[in-house]
């Protein structure tokens, strides 16, 4: 039997000297929000770093890329203080839509009694998350970094607005539940077969809308049962839909090549974009004929999101461009 390594704790200090100038750049950087994003279930598109809110500056500020809601974090290399306890108030304050996440070397227990507190006083469109950060090694390997949760939402996946949980909690019509029940089975194929596209909350209706990396554009699976197809797709919304479409439409032969299909390329709409693959069949309400339309859509999504993904995070068009 193979010899086991054993994990040995690294100080944060002897990687990180300085929360300005080495914490936060690092957890900047697009693959460490991501693994900040993994741990909290949000997929993170970073806006700024130290950012000004308030009379306070954010260390670093980002979207979540689903909901296109801010997503604030404030970094501590130590034991958390009431100073920037005031500051986090501070920030919710000033952000209508925030979730703000708090990261210490150790959270103090008055600390997470108070953010458990915010989180049950406050309203879905504000949310509180305190992680603590730790680093570990095996033996010489380089240290790695590890998030763990202390405290968070009640139900942190919980509706947006007051307003979608009353819809949400109304009593379902039957084709509501049948869309519920098509989607739920759906999520939990995609949960088990795609490492690229994170399953979302099924909900009765005829579309729904996973990450892919940028805010104002995300990845679609839809239905239609009167005209019998389901759809996989780029979804473009907002004042960059245009200028974002544009400029994968350059890449349109390169991305239809990879991908091995010819995509529908739709800008008929005033102001979003559609990129889409579609399949038809008889009868896609038949309950006998989900699985097959369960595989074709995870597959279709996780391929998309293989040649998609990369493009659509590194999008970035001036707004000169943006306004043409």
């Amino acid at each position: 039997m193979s010899d086991l390594g054993r994990l040995h704790r690294v100080d944060l200090r002897d990687i990180w000297q300085s929360e300005a100038q080495d914490f936060t750049p690092w957890l900047a950087r697009e693959d460490n929000l991501a693994l900040l994003g993994e741990t909290l279930g949000i997929d993170l598109e970073l806006e700024a770093v130290e950012q000004t809110v308030g009379p306070f500056r954010a260390d670093i500020l980002c979207k979540d890329t689903l909901s296109d809601r801010w997503v604030l974090v404030e970094n501590q290399l130590e034991r958390t203080d009431h100073t920037h306890l005031g500051q986090l108030m501070t920030y919710a304050a000033g952000l209508d839509a925030v979730t703000i996440v708090w990261i210490a070397k150790r959270v103090a227990d008055e600390h997470r009694a108070a953010m458990d507190w915010l989180n049950e006083i406050t309203d879905a469109e504000v949310r509180f998350f305190a992680l603590e950060v730790e680093l570990w090694r095996i033996g010489d390997s380089p240290a790695a970094p590890k998030f763990n949760v202390v405290s968070k939402p009640n139900d942190w996946s919980r509706s947006t607005s007051e307003a979608k949980r009353s819809v949400e909690n109304a009593p379902l019509t039957a084709s509501q539940q049948e869309l519920e029940d098509y989607w739920s089975a759906f999520e939990e194929l995609l949960s088990q077969t795609s490492k690229r596209v994170r399953a979302v909350k099924p909900l009765p209706q005829n579309w729904l809308v996973h990450s892919i990396g940028k805010s104002g554009v995300t990845l679609n699976s839809s239905i239609n049962r009167r005209e019998g197809w389901v759809r996989a797709e780029i979804y473009l919304t907002g004042k960059m839909a245009k200028p974002y479409f544009d400029r994968l439409k350059m890449e349109r032969d390169a991305i239809e090549t990879e991908l091995g299909e010819t995509l529908t390329w739709y800008e008929e709409a005033a102001r979003d974009r559609r990129i889409y693959l579609t399949k038809y069949m008889q009868n896609v309400a038949d309950r006998e004929t989900w699985p097959q339309q369960h595989a074709w859509l995870a597959r279709k999504l996780d391929h998309m999101h293989a040649v998609f993904g990369e493009r659509v995070r590194s999008l970035d068009i001036g707004s000169g461009e943006a306004s043409e």
